[in-house]
């Protein structure tokens, strides 16, 4: 699959045609020959499904000129629970699915590697990182009973916490609520008590006080009312203390039985520009959440560089413990690690070169001029 920057160009024009034409009244009236059933854990208005999930719905519509329709079920509305949605998209439940590939801790263990403390830079190239190193490893094996669609990961993760937590020496004996296996084993290594669950289970369980803390990144904060039940925010500057890898994946048969105009649209609206698109775009919404807990007074702790250190050097068992149970799948988790790395700086230094001179993308000047 070509991996190009067009996307970002293409998907808002089509928006652009698509909500003109509404508004005109003179979008076509056609049955759709396809109806794929999208399903997801959160509700319809938090961030990921209404700024990545349903562009993207709405992008595949509008290329498919209505042949292709996209029914939208969030909140878990097919049934199931969020760790069930890797084998609903398997099994056929559901034609779509988006999930946290650490939702099955141990399916996807190359994912893992985005996850790891002080790994990531930035969502956007993190993101596009995964893809590459998905393509090269992990198509055909931890993903190959499903098509994936996009991979990526969400901004800068940090601490939601009753009480404040700067230090490592904070974390003793608070229960707090980990997303992944990596960060579970993250947080028991920095003596907290984790307890996994998915994300929209974290206000009930703040609210009863079954964990006294949350690791989420701003972003889903907002729809989560955490900044209303907790009221310290501990940040890692220019860091990030860890992220969360997802999945957006096809049913295998549902694409196989497409005609090859239809796999086309899906294939063009797939790939290492969505994944950067969406990891971009989720981070954007960092920001807007952030702002809500300032404006309540909640107590922001911003640490030092030095504090930032502590948290480090407490997190390197962690790096190397999973690097040494990779190895001893047979997965060569140093080198794993380090190739990892090396994407990320890559496309790291490939964004930042591309900002700094204030341009846009090839691809995207070519796509204005078609």
């Amino acid at each position: 699959m070509k991996m190009n920057r067009r996307y970002f160009l293409n998907l808002n024009l089509g928006l652009a045609a698509a909500l003109v034409s509404l508004a005109l009244g003179t979008a076509p009236a056609l049955a759709a020959d396809v109806t794929l059933k999208l399903h997801q854990f959160l509700p319809a208005q938090a961030n990921v499904p209404k700024y990545v999930l349903d562009v993207w719905a709405k992008k595949v519509e509008e290329d498919s000129s209505g042949r292709i329709k996209v029914t939208h079920f969030p909140s878990m509305q097919l049934g199931g629970k969020p760790p069930e949605l890797v084998d609903q998209v398997i099994d056929g439940v559901a034609d779509v699915i988006w999930t946290v590939a650490g939702y099955t801790p141990g399916r996807f263990p190359r994912t893992e590697v985005f996850e790891l403390p002080f790994m990531m830079t930035n969502a956007e190239a993190t993101s596009r990182a995964y893809w590459r190193l998905a393509e090269e490893t992990m198509m055909d094996q931890d993903f190959k009973d499903f098509k994936v669609l996009g991979v990526w990961v969400h901004g800068p993760g940090l601490i939601h916490s009753r009480n404040p937590i700067r230090k490592v020496a904070d974390l003793s004996g608070v229960k707090l609520r980990a997303p992944t296996r990596t960060t579970t084993s993250l947080f028991t290594e920095l003596g907290a008590t984790p307890i996994g669950m998915p994300v929209p289970a974290v206000p009930e369980a703040l609210s009863k006080g079954v964990i006294d803390a949350a690791v989420i990144p701003w972003e889903v904060t907002a729809a989560l009312k955490v900044s209303e039940l907790v009221s310290n925010h501990t940040e890692f500057p220019d860091n990030a203390l860890y992220t969360t890898a997802f999945i957006f994946a096809m049913n295998k048969g549902t694409y196989d039985r497409l005609p090859d105009d239809l796999k086309k649209v899906i294939d063009d609206n797939s790939g290492v520009a969505f994944s950067a698109f969406a990891g971009k775009t989720q981070a954007a919404y960092d920001a807007p959440s952030r702002e809500i807990a300032v404006k309540r007074g909640n107590n922001i702790i911003e640490l030092s560089p030095e504090e930032v250190q502590e948290w480090k050097d407490a997190s390197q068992k962690t790096i190397d413990d999973w690097v040494k149970e990779m190895d001893g799948k047979g997965l060569d988790g140093s080198g794993l690690l380090q190739h990892a790395r090396d994407l990320i700086a890559e496309e790291t230094q490939a964004q930042t070169t591309e900002e700094q001179a204030g341009e846009e993308p090839k691809e995207e000047i070519k796509a204005k001029t078609e």
